[in-house]
């Protein structure tokens, strides 16, 4: 049965995620938008199950909450300093950089929450992986200081991450 059950739905949270995204997106909540939600929610991943990694091991959602909070409260925060930056810096006084942050990380699920946070927040992009996955390359649009970039999205964000992928 539980074969069966991790076949119908390898990734359980996801469907109940897909189902509630269709009803918000169809703007009407009715029997017939949550079955159908369900049935996408269903679909979606059982069509795509192949290509997903194990689930990992020892995810803590409480603690990936407080991550998701401090992650909006960052890309708040950046968007008024890069629109600060926009408006009140000249193009010749700006000082973009290319950072390489060396990663603690292993999972490739945390490397990818990880580059994912570094590119939603604005101001920043993750742009490479190094082959072996020890290394991020992050460009900054403006610093005076990468290696204080640096070790701020190593403690801001890697080491929550460190603890939610354990």
């Amino acid at each position: 049965m539980k074969r069966l059950y991790h076949w119908l739905l390898p990734h359980p949270l996801l469907t109940l995620l897909l189902a509630l995204v269709w009803i918000l997106l169809q703007n009407e909540l009715s029997a017939g938008m949550a079955v159908f939600g369900l049935i996408l929610g269903i679909i979606i991943p059982r069509g795509t199950a192949i290509w997903w990694p194990d689930q990992p091991k020892g995810l803590h959602l409480g603690k990936m909450a407080s991550y998701t909070l401090v992650v909006l409260w960052d890309i708040l925060v950046a968007n008024i300093e890069v629109a600060w930056i926009v408006l009140t810096v000249p193009n010749a006084k700006l000082k973009p950089a290319w950072i390489v942050i060396p990663l603690d990380l292993r999972m490739p699920e945390a490397i990818t929450v990880l580059a994912g946070t570094i590119t939603l927040t604005p101001g920043t992009v993750s742009a490479d992986l190094s082959d072996q996955g020890r290394c991020l390359l992050v460009h900054v649009l403006h610093t005076d200081d990468p290696d204080a970039v640096r070790d701020d999205i190593k403690s801001r964000y890697e080491s929550r991450l460190m603890e939610i992928f354990t």
